[in-house]
């Protein structure tokens, strides 16, 4: 007969929890990824419903929920230039749910507050452009200013004299005429507002007597004949003025200071989820809907990988530290 053998004794209850919770633990990721896929996808938008990032946000939030069978909504986080909104993308997990669409603002507070909590360039994830916006240098009625020649003629006779409007500190409309004050070598003085609209209602009043507009704020006003275009930010004409010249026209050096839109995801989120996503967006922005509402909007479409993206965010955040430290800007 063969030998009897003893039988092993049953796991311990302790050693079966141990075993059940080893096998949870691996199983856990597999299953918060697949939670993850599927879950719902917030666009946080760090500024207010009707800009032009709340456009293109709302643009590509439909199609991507159709092409990846998942929804995508937007959330309208705005407050301090932009920094609540980015601030709330940055410390969210990296799993692909929260990302955020922004502008160049997003560089440029880099300068202006140095002590925001976060690095955009380290601490998201360029996930692709969408799009660039153009800005439209107008002047009011009542300023009698009908060039960009008179303009800098202008400023040059009586330095300070004039006066132009912004929705804030450092937002583009701010540091596009301080880059055109800094090349020209000619003086304005800063009028800051609260947001675009009151700024815009003194503007068509003659309380200011320029700003820069992106072209969908300023072009009613244009064809109206309410405000007088005297230059685009652009290195050539737009086709829906395309009668307004270049401020390269001026040949004081780089002048383009097109605002740039695009995709972040917080830093630490899947490349393959990124990769992906760009994928998506590059089709999205091929469509000749998407195409058409954007640039009815004064905006021209515009896909990069997250690479050349990550590129164009680093250089920009150079090239406005430099123009800040240069003019003196603040926050204030």
């Amino acid at each position: 007969m063969p030998p009897s053998r003893a039988l092993a004794p049953p796991p311990s209850p302790h050693r079966r929890s141990l075993v059940l919770g080893a096998m949870a633990a691996a199983a856990a990721p597999m299953a918060w990824a697949q939670s993850a896929a599927d879950a719902p996808v917030r666009l946080v938008v760090p500024f207010t419903p009707g800009t032009g990032i709340d456009l293109i946000a709302r643009q590509i939030a439909q199609p991507l929920s159709e092409r990846l069978k998942r929804p995508f909504f937007v959330d309208n986080k705005a407050g301090a230039s932009g920094i609540i909104g980015t601030q709330e993308v940055v410390r969210a997990t990296p799993d692909g749910t929260t990302l955020l669409v922004s502008v160049n603002t997003l560089v440029m507070n880099m300068a202006l507050y140095p002590k925001q909590g976060f690095n955009p360039l380290t601490d998201l994830a360029p996930v692709a452009q969408t799009s660039w916006g153009q800005l439209l240098l107008v002047t009011s009625v009542p300023s009698r200013i009908d060039t960009l020649k008179g303009l800098i003629e202008r400023a040059k006779a009586r330095p300070g004299a004039l006066n132009y409007g912004s929705p804030g500190a450092g937002t583009p409309h701010h540091l596009a005429m301080e880059l055109l004050k800094n090349r020209a070598r000619i003086s304005l003085t800063h009028i800051s507002y609260r947001g675009t609209a009151p700024a815009v209602t003194d503007l068509l009043a003659g309380q200011i007597d320029a700003m820069f507009l992106p072209i969908h704020v300023a072009l009613q006003h244009v064809k109206a004949g309410k405000l007088k275009a005297l230059a685009i930010s652009s290195d050539t004409a737009h086709p829906l003025l395309p009668e307004v010249p270049s401020l390269g026209s001026l040949h004081l050096g780089n002048l383009n200071v097109d605002m740039w839109y695009g995709v972040f995801a917080p830093a630490g989120t899947p490349s393959a989820f990124i990769e992906r996503l760009n994928t998506e967006l590059r089709e999205v922005l091929a469509s000749p809907t998407v195409a058409r509402s954007f640039e009815t909007q004064g905006m021209t479409p515009a896909h990069s990988s997250p690479d050349a993206f990550q590129k164009l965010v680093a250089s920009d955040a150079r090239r406005w530290a430099e123009l800040i430290k240069a003019q003196g800007i603040t926050a204030e």
